[in-house]
């Protein structure tokens, strides 16, 4: 059900965004103007792959899980889109379908911008060109790191390095300890794998080392992240 008005928490995740919050007011305010809310439930299709490319999306709570089908009819995870993270933009601008299908990962709010009234902005605000870029620069250095590091670190270390990005975006102070951090997205062990290129049993195998060494505790409801320097030094030296 779609509800016009974002809460403050989703207003604030949307204006703190890295990208959003560095647009001159004037161009983050006529943005938001013509902006308008979708809600969805766990699971909800937010846009399918083969789509026309009717809006650009920012995540405002939640996360939107961006997959695609193998020919043999699995579905994989490519990435999950974070609260603050704008998406979408790059069949807006090809005028192709989009490539991949996007779906709710638990109650997911987005905030919609019409591909006429994102090319309205576009004519007024020629700075939104200029941060399109950046934007899209910043996604090219990302892959362009996963590409590296899938083909040049250990399982373990690239484990590593996907849990301190998880902890960043999503860590909440644990209740029974504040010191340690538990990662609010709930991924399934199988999710998680997808992401890292490897099965199951590989990353259940890790994570159980990990725990071992004190570095995260995993619980039925998720992980939480006890020594985050310590994953960090394994992201960064097991190589």
């Amino acid at each position: 059900m779609d509800d016009p008005i974002l809460t403050i928490e989703e207003r604030e995740a949307i204006n703190s965004g890295r990208w959003f919050s560095s647009l001159s007011p004037s161009l983050r305010h006529d943005i938001l103007r013509c902006a308008y809310v979708k809600r969805f439930k766990d699971g909800g299709l937010i846009a399918a792959r083969g789509d026309p490319p009717e809006e650009w999306i920012a995540c405002a709570r939640g996360a939107v899980r961006v997959s695609s089908t193998s020919i043999s009819g699995k579905q994989i995870t490519l990435t999950y889109v974070e609260p603050g993270i704008w998406f979408g933009d790059v069949a807006i601008f090809d005028g192709d379908r989009r490539t991949h299908d996007a779906y709710a990962h638990g109650d997911t709010t987005i905030l919609c911008v019409a591909k006429a009234d994102f090319r309205k902005i576009l004519a007024v605000h020629t700075e939104l060109y200029e941060a399109m870029l950046r934007l899209h620069a910043r996604r090219i250095r990302q892959l362009f790191g996963l590409v590296e590091d899938l083909n040049t670190l250990p399982l373990r270390s690239r484990l590593a390095k996907q849990l301190v990005h998880l902890v960043r975006s999503y860590g909440v102070p644990s209740l029974s300890d504040g010191s340690e951090m538990r990662i609010s997205l709930q991924l399934a062990q199988e999710e998680l794998a997808q992401l890292l290129g490897a099965s199951r049993q590989r990353v259940n195998q890790e994570l159980k080392a990990m725990e071992r060494e004190d570095a995260i505790r995993i619980e039925p409801g998720g992980l939480v992240v006890r020594d985050r320097d310590a994953l960090m030094r394994i992201a960064e030296t097991d190589n």
